[in-house]
């Protein structure tokens, strides 16, 4: 009897050992096939980005998503708490939204090194949007872009991980370098370095 009760034993501990192995393993490729998908491009990852004032007030947030195909990226602004008309957005280089002036966001995201303005034929920048958000009399607006020269890959020439988001006080004339003569940075978001 004491030989069989050692024998199973020794094999009750062999399956917990198997099991702990293979948990081990699956979670390991699990972790790796993330990394992986992560480190080449954004496709289907998504981030949603809390928009505040520069008095700190909640002004909305701003949703980024790229497409399963990793071609289209897609920012959809919910705006709130906003003067009425119509507002420049755009991407900036530093992931920093230091009230009162956000001057820490630094200007806009530009690894071409090109000129502002999606109508100027120097331009555009890479954190250059193609349209104004309009706010209106509530206060409120939204809007969505669909652009394909931005991402949430890693490719520091097209992604947006690791930068801000900014709303000016006036519209972007779209040919004034190099800030269109949006005025003012009035809202500011945080980008975070990484995508869901």
């Amino acid at each position: 009897m004491r030989p069989m009760r050692t024998v199973l034993a020794a094999s009750a501990l062999s399956i917990v050992a198997l099991t702990v192995v293979l948990l081990g393993f699956h979670t390991r490729t699990a972790h790796a096939q993330k990394t992986a998908g992560s480190a080449t491009n954004g496709a289907g990852a998504k981030v949603e980005v809390p928009i505040k004032t520069s008095t700190g007030a909640d002004a909305g947030t701003a949703t980024i998503s790229e497409g399963k195909n990793g071609v289209n990226l897609t920012i959809t602004l919910k705006l709130k708490g906003l003067p009425a008309g119509l507002h420049a957005v755009h991407i900036h280089q530093n992931a920093v939204c230091d009230a009162p002036d956000f001057k820490g966001a630094s200007g806009h995201f530009n690894p071409d090194n090109k000129q502002h303005g999606m109508d100027n034929p120097m331009g555009h920048h890479a954190g250059d949007l193609p349209t104004n958000v309009t706010i209106g009399e509530d206060h409120n607006g939204e809007v969505t872009y669909k652009v394909k020269y931005l991402s949430l890959g890693t490719d520091a020439a097209t992604s947006v991980l690791g930068h801000s988001i900014m709303i000016h006080e006036k519209a972007d004339d779209m040919k004034t370098d190099p800030t269109g003569n949006a005025g003012n940075r009035i809202a500011c978001g945080v980008i975070p370095a990484s995508a869901m």
